[in-house]
């Protein structure tokens, strides 16, 4: 039987609004013309569990989940741990620390308390996997929760294995989860709006050119091939979303759950870079490599995380991906040895992401 998407769930996503931007913005402060390892580090310390946190409650509800009171009382409990996790995410991370530390920790807790109710209710393989998800999403809580008595790079290290641990309990627990497999099409639907949510940061990355920059033809230019390029990639994604993918499969959804943490940096990462690459500040073959490198991550997040959901007969060759690759390449050289207007460079990301949803989607 067909899943829905909720009303509760899209208010629970517009919270995510905030939190990507917050974590987005981290990424613009530039020093001697370039983002230094620190700042991309804190970035990615920020990002990624942000997205695990979003995905307990997404995978739960994709599994068991229900409109009765007691799941939207917890949810609405969650909403207030996600506004804690949302006012931590600043440049100064490391004294926001503890507020950040309350909002994941509360998040992963009550997902876990979730599946252990849900246990008491199932039977069979669905009590099991339940149960399964419920207790062992504890051992990443329990080692998360050990970098409160460390500082400097180890409290991180040890957010960080908790986090992997919890990240490896359902890749561990495949064979089980397989028993219940997800539902493909209203997963498919979540991280499709999740992904409205990253497409919509370039339109605000976009909207501040517009009002920071003196209003000419060349700022107007450019933000038109920003939108063309932001559509470009809105069509590509969407439309093998839609028309391209089996959405019937019967599997642990795992694909589509870890591949598009990938699609999701990449989506970031190019938000920020359509603001970057105006900057008055910044290097130019700087500002090109973070562009391309963010495309090619998406490029290959994108062919791996749908391959084997697209229907057989639609499914791409080895020499299809050559061919992206090669173009990426070839317009990366283009634009690195002949230093052109930043528009241009934004024209070049235009024309790839054409040839590649006119070939995936066709």
């Amino acid at each position: 039987m067909p899943k829905k998407v909720t009303w509760l769930e899209l208010f629970f996503d517009l919270l995510f609004v905030g939190a990507i931007a917050s974590v987005t913005h981290v990424l613009l402060h530039i020093e001697d013309g370039v983002i230094h390892g620190t700042i991309f580090w804190k970035f990615v310390l920020m990002f990624v569990p942000l997205w695990w946190a979003w995905v307990g409650q997404t995978l739960f509800i994709n599994r068991y989940g229900n409109e009765l009171l007691p799941q939207r009382l917890l949810i609405g409990l969650e909403i207030m741990f996600v506004l804690l996790m949302i006012s931590s995410f600043n440049i100064q991370f490391d004294e926001t620390y503890i507020t950040f530390f309350i909002g994941y920790i509360g998040l992963r807790m009550i997902t876990a308390i979730q599946y252990l109710f849900a246990a008491k209710k199932e039977k069979a393989a669905r009590k099991n996997v339940a149960l399964f998800l419920g207790k062992y999403f504890w051992i990443g809580i329990f080692v998360s929760s050990l970098s409160l008595f460390f500082d400097g790079d180890w409290r991180y290290i040890m957010l960080y294995a908790g986090i992997l641990l919890d990240i490896l309990v359902p890749l561990l627990g495949r064979k089980k989860l397989r028993q219940v497999p997800i539902h493909t099409e209203h997963l498919l639907e979540r991280f499709g709006l999740f992904t409205i949510i990253l497409l919509g940061e370039s339109i605000v990355s976009i909207i501040s050119v517009l009002s920071t920059e003196v209003m000419d033809a060349g700022v107007i230019f450019y933000a038109a091939c920003a939108i063309v390029l932001v559509l470009l990639i809105w069509w590509q994604y969407f439309d093998n979303l839609e028309k391209k993918l089996d959405k019937e499969q019967l599997t642990a959804g795992q694909l589509i759950i870890y591949g598009h943490l990938f699609i999701f940096l990449s989506l970031s990462t190019t938000a920020a870079g359509i603001k970057m690459l105006v900057l008055p500040d910044i290097s130019y073959h700087f500002v090109v490599f973070f562009l391309f490198s963010s495309v090619l991550v998406y490029l290959l997040a994108f062919s791996g995380t749908f391959h084997l959901y697209r229907v057989p007969e639609e499914r791409l060759a080895w020499i299809h991906l050559a061919l992206f690759l090669g173009l990426l390449a070839g317009l990366f050289f283009l634009v690195w040895f002949v230093t052109i207007p930043a528009v241009f460079v934004l024209v070049a990301l235009c024309i790839f992401f054409f040839v590649f949803g006119m070939m995936t989607s066709k």
